[in-house]
Formats: C-alpha cells, structure tokens, sequence
C-alpha cells in the first residue's frame, strides 16, 4: 500500500491544538472528538521516543495515545517484528541501516516523498539517505542523527587522550572501561582504528575481519562490563566506568548537563553516524496518523524536541530545526555543535570525511560479527 497523504506540511502546522472544555461546562460546547477516546498508535521504537517530552504535543492536537515498546540494536528491533502478526507496530523506529531489511521482509510500508519537507533537508545526502530508497520508492523518512566516538570521564583521560581510540588502552584505565553492548558501534570504531575507513569500516576483507578480532581481544583486559542503555547511563554517571566504547553524546550528553564529568569526541580515525528514521508498519490500521506524525517530527517544532529528547539528544536534520533550536535553546546548539563555524558542526565533520554511516557488515554476516562479540563477552 503507498501512502498518500494530501495535507500539505504548512497546512499541517497551522493545525491548532484540540482544547479540551472545562468539565463544568456544558456537552453543547465540547465537541465530541475531545471526549472521544484516543486512538492508540503502537510504536516499536529506542527508548524515549514514545514518552512525553516527544509525544505529548502531537497526543493533544489529534486525540491519539502512542503506546510504545522499546528495544535497543536493529537485531532486536528484527525479531520483536519477525514474532508479530501483520499491523502490531503502526509505526517503527529503524536505525537506517537496517530499513533495507524490514522492506525485504515486507515489514513496512511504501510512502510517498512529497509528504516530507526534503528540501529543507540540511545536507544533500540525507535527502536520499542510502537504504530508504528503493529506487524512487522511499520506505523510510530520516529524523534525526548523531555521532559515535571516545566517551570518557574528563577526570581520568585528558581531551588530546580522547582523540584516540587508543585512549581506551590506557593502563589508568584498566577494568574501568565498559562497552554498550551492541556489535555494530564498537567493531566499527575498532575497524577505524585499524584504518579501515575507505570505503566503509563494516566493508572490510576477510583479513582485516580478522585484524579487527585481534585487536578487539586485546581490549578484553581492560573492559569492566557490558552494558544496556540503562547501565552505560549509570556506570558512568557514578564513576563505575571511567570510559565508554560503543556510544557518544546521545549517552553523555544527558550526564553533561546534569554536571557529570564526561563528554564524547569524535577521535582523529573517525566517528560512526546513527541514524534514526521513522516507517509505516505493515498492515496498520492508523497510516495517515502515523504519516501526520513522521510530518510533525519534521516540522520545526518536532526537531526541537527531537534535539532536546529527555532520553538521549540528536542532531535536527532540517535547516528550519536548527534555527528553530537556536531560537529557543542556543545553549544546547552551542553544545552539540549545531551553529555556523565551529569544528565540531556535525555537517562540517560529515564533509571532512571524519563521520562513516553505521552499517550492517558488507562481507561478513551479521552473524559472523554478532558470534565474535558474543565470543569477546566471555572470554
């Protein structure tokens, strides 16, 4: 089924919120969609994205409840579809990388471009992000990114340390340096390491799958743990783990503006790209919702909250949500490198070749890396 939705993004944000009448007040003057019940959106997706600060807004003006389950790595995310009958998610949130397959598997749902502010878009490639086209078939709309490198307490490992992956072997730092227990981050940053940036560190031969094994075993020393989103968040904050491989400012970001003494650099070998983008579930019974939703979460409102998310922050992927976020919280712009001339502007490092998409592995399987990991884990 293709999706098409005629409401115009102008339209859309001209939409005026549903007030909800006083309960003194008489029926006559309550329409009946306010004392309708919400219609509730399942949404499989990251944790944050179906809570409040994210959702509230849109609830409000369309009389809906999202109803979220959430998992953490594409490999979750595959198997809570594969074990679910046709129109259980109404809409998925996919790392890029791993839309491909939820179209192969006809998970999701054909939508139509013109729905979506493209030109506004700030980067030419996001456009056309690899994986959401299937030729001129658009499967997925991206809403936000961010960028994975060295995160680290600024206590135990200086900011030219964290310009190196190889921070992470540093004697000081033995039995305190945890992982975010996901494949695809780490093997990645421990392929840049290696030098594997061209064309792409999940695009690596067989050699070097093995150099990256090698190399990867010999972190084992000084790992303290394997954590969830929850214990990364955790382990860091209260100084159980003084360094973090596998993640970036969408972690340390949070702690930092509670006054945590951490940050994340995107190290001189390069930072790896997460990507988020929304989908229409197979088979759901509220698409034009959800359509109206994914037009929200691009609408300059929605990449301010996007930005700003409670749970873990992100990059706007508009140029009007940029401007939007600069209006309303500069301070947070500033932060995350989201103004004009600085060396840390995620567009700025995207074109100086420092920044490599996430991906699934090009020629190994996802279950050649996802056995070595679990290897690592015990050794």
């Amino acid at each position: 089924m293709k999706i098409i939705n005629n409401q115009t993004r102008r339209d859309f944000l001209k939409k005026s919120t549903v007030a909800g009448a006083a309960i003194s007040a008489p029926m006559i003057f309550t329409s009946q969609k306010s004392w309708a019940a919400p219609t509730e959106i399942n949404m499989l997706a990251w944790y944050g994205h179906g809570e409040p600060d994210i959702v509230e807004e849109f609830e409000a003006q369309n009389n809906v409840k999202f109803k979220p389950k959430y998992y953490a790595g594409g490999d979750n995310m595959l198997a809570l579809i594969a074990q679910s009958p046709p129109g259980t998610y109404d809409i998925i949130l996919s790392d890029a990388e791993f839309v491909q397959q939820l179209n192969a598997a006809d998970y999701i749902e054909e939508l139509n471009p013109a729905d979506y502010p493209f030109d506004d878009f700030m980067y030419d490639e996001f456009k056309k992000f690899p994986g959401h086209w299937t030729g001129d078939k658009l499967y997925s709309a991206m809403v936000r990114f961010g960028h994975l490198g060295v995160s680290y307490n600024t206590t135990a490992i200086t900011a030219e340390e964290a310009m190196s992956y190889n921070c992470f072997w540093k004697p000081q730092v033995q039995g305190k340096v945890g992982h975010f227990d996901w494949h695809l981050p780490n093997l990645g940053m421990i392929s840049l390491l290696n030098g594997n940036s061209s064309p792409s560190p999940f695009d690596i031969s067989e050699q070097a799958w093995e150099d990256v094994q090698k190399k990867t075993m010999s972190m084992r020393p000084q790992v303290g743990g394997f954590f969830d989103y929850g214990g990364t968040f955790n382990s860091l904050k209260n100084g159980e783990m003084l360094a973090m491989c596998g993640i970036g400012d969408w972690i340390t970001g949070v702690l930092e503006k509670d006054g945590a003494p951490v940050a994340s650099v995107v190290p001189e070998e390069g930072g790896i790209q997460w990507t988020e983008s929304y989908c229409i579930g197979k088979g759901s019974a509220h698409a034009d919702i959800v359509n109206s939703f994914i037009q929200y979460m691009l609408s300059p409102a929605g990449q301010v909250r996007s930005a700003q998310m409670a749970a873990y922050p992100g990059f706007c992927v508009t140029q009007s949500g940029v401007e939007a976020l600069r209006e309303q919280n500069m301070g947070e712009a500033k932060r995350t490198g989201q103004i004009e001339g600085v060396s840390n502007n995620p567009i700025k490092l995207i074109q100086e070749g420092r920044i490599h998409y996430r991906d699934i592995p090009r020629q190994q399987s996802l279950e050649d890396w996802n056995d070595f990991w679990s290897e690592y884990k015990n050794a």
